[in-house]
């Protein structure tokens, strides 16, 4: 493996989690509260962290060919 490969299961903050998929923390806050977002590994009561694998696992899964395709 190269140095600059990451691991799939290595874990990520939710800011850099963000800037993965191109959005905000605050929209990954409110997908932790709501549901629909992105498996998370809860740390602790108030530390979160987001897998890789999981983060292109969900980016897959939102990955269509048309609009008419549902999610």
């Amino acid at each position: 493996m190269q140095h600059n490969q990451t691991k799939p299961s290595t874990l990520v903050d939710e800011r850099e989690a963000a800037s993965i998929l191109c959005y905000s923390v605050r929209a990954l806050q409110n997908w932790r509260h709501r549901g629909g977002g992105p498996d998370f590994v809860k740390v602790s009561a108030r530390s979160i962290r987001y897998r890789r694998a999981d983060l292109e696992k969900w980016i897959a899964d939102r990955t269509v060919s048309n609009t008419s395709q549902t999610i």
